[in-house]
């Protein structure tokens, strides 16, 4: 089945124009609370982090401030390490991950390493539970120069000229990416998208130029020891991608412009929860993602 065919909104072989970009936020409804869910976490974290509003992402829907969570002794002779956290909104796990790590493990690594944590990257989107921002438009692609995306753009200007030695940017893959998201993606840009097979269990995105086998590896090792690790399809494959090794497949980060390529670091990797697994619940996606960061941490460890 062709994800492109019979979404309600657009005609067949016709891209979106405005007035489809505008049927379809009209049908967005808000879901959850950024304040309640998201903000609401940041007090208790003052007294460990230096907390910075960053921007303000402003839409006719409204205007949400993000944060980022910086080391409170930022000190220039140690390595820079970012955490990042919904960047697609609707993947739950890597908000709360991010807050997660934050609150509990981060303090454990605060004398090797500067950490920033930005836990919720597109807040519009989390409120909605979606991919894109109110313009259509997929955060996660548009890490680029002039973006067209707020999220994406303030994010690249709060990391501009940094240095750092770690990335982290936590996701989830969903069963909505069939059901939803890219039959949305096939409807606005006229294109077919197959169907992919959703993976059960978790899995990382290297960088192709930068893939760091062995960092992706003791990531995998560390979040094992909290849930399962997705299996390759019959094709050797997940998502339509090559496996490397076990739950670990590459993509041209910085060409998608995807979130991964926001700094130049050394150590880069994408995590992919999978939430709809009978095997897990919220918690347990929760748990996976502060492993996969405590894995990374360990093995740059060694670089710090």
């Amino acid at each position: 089945m062709n994800s492109n065919n019979n979404y309600p909104i657009g005609s067949q072989g016709k891209k979106w124009a405005a007035p489809e970009k505008a049927q379809w936020l009209a049908a967005q409804q808000v879901k959850r609370s950024y304040t309640d869910d998201v903000l609401s976490q940041l007090d208790a974290l003052s007294s460990q982090f230096d907390i910075e509003e960053y921007a303000s992402l402003e839409y006719d829907t409204g205007k949400f401030p993000v944060f980022a969570l910086g080391s409170l002794t930022w000190d220039k002779s140690k390595p820079n390490v970012l955490v990042t956290g919904g960047v697609h909104g609707y993947e739950t796990s890597g908000v709360f991950g991010a807050l997660r790590f934050a609150a509990t493990a981060a303090q454990q690594y605060q004398d090797r390493f500067n950490l920033m944590i930005v836990p919720c990257v597109s807040p519009w989107a989390y409120e909605t539970i979606n991919r894109w921002n109110p313009h259509a438009i997929d955060p996660n692609r548009s890490f680029y120069t002039n973006s067209p995306a707020q999220e994406s753009a303030a994010l690249m200007k709060l990391v501009s000229g940094l240095d750092f030695l770690m990335h982290i940017d936590l996701h989830e893959t969903t069963d909505t990416d069939n059901s939803e998201f890219r039959p949305a993606l096939a409807a606005r840009d006229a294109v077919e998208h197959k169907n992919w097979a959703i993976p059960d269990g978790f899995y990382t995105v290297g960088d192709t130029l930068k893939p760091s086998p062995d960092f992706q590896h003791a990531i995998i090792e560390s979040v094992e020891k909290v849930t399962h690790i997705a299996p390759a399809d019959e094709n050797g494959k997940i998502i339509g991608e090559l496996t490397q090794q076990q739950g670990v497949i590459n993509y041209a980060t910085k060409a998608l412009g995807l979130c991964a390529s926001v700094t130049d670091a050394k150590f880069v990797s994408t995590t992919e929860v999978y939430p709809d697994s009978p095997k897990v619940d919220g918690e347990n996606c929760i748990q996976a993602q502060v492993a996969a960061v405590v894995g990374g941490l360990d093995y740059v460890s060694k670089y710090a």
